[in-house]
């Protein structure tokens, strides 16, 4: 199936493998996506609007100047996107037992964004505003949190985090023990169990 249109709305879209994989442009409004293999697509500039994505495969997508609004990626694998390149106005998402993986959200503001019983490894949060979003459940191996306004945000069940309290701000943050504990690593404390 060939994308003939530049707008779509309500549509359902079952194991997608569109010629040319450039979906640059397009506008998707109200739409679902299942089973969908997006990998290496071009996704510049395109805009979804109340969209999900179920079960696809969005490995190196290009993302540059792309919209997402009110997205769900649920059982998703999302590998080597820069999401840093996309467009921040109205940007609201979130995932749902995804699987990401190199990553990079740096510079982007994702108040009360949910990564929930997520594999969310290797993943860049540097600069990122993340007040009130929720890792709950979710694995966060190798993820780098660096000047990241974390305040009010869920980790409550995450585990392989690495946060050094000096450099993200974590007020009033929600921790689950014994992971917490992980919190006192950047100044060098031995702790006796």
């Amino acid at each position: 199936m060939a994308l003939a249109e530049q707008i779509y709305e309500d549509q359902v879209f079952k194991d997608i493998d569109w010629p040319g994989h450039d979906l640059t442009d397009r506008e998707f409004s109200g739409c679902m996506f299942k089973g969908g293999n997006f990998s290496d697509y071009t996704f510049t500039r395109a805009s979804f609007a109340d969209c999900t994505f179920d079960g696809c495969n969005l490995s190196n997508v290009v993302v540059e100047g792309c919209r997402f609004q009110n997205v769900i990626f649920c059982n998703c694998k999302i590998l080597g996107i820069v999401f840093a390149k996309i467009s921040p106005f109205l940007l609201s998402w979130e995932f749902r037992q995804c699987r990401l993986q190199l990553c990079n959200f740096s510079g982007l503001r994702m108040c009360k964004t949910k990564f929930h019983d997520s594999s969310v490894r290797e993943t860049d949060f540097i600069n990122v505003d993340l007040k009130e979003a929720s890792f709950a459940g979710s694995d966060l191996q190798g993820s780098k949190f660096h000047n990241a306004n974390l305040e009010k945000a869920d980790f409550r069940g995450a585990k392989n985090y690495f946060l050094d309290p000096t450099t993200n701000k974590v007020k009033n943050a929600v921790f689950s023990s014994p992971e917490a504990l992980t919190l006192l690593a950047p100044f060098g404390i031995k702790i006796d169990y």
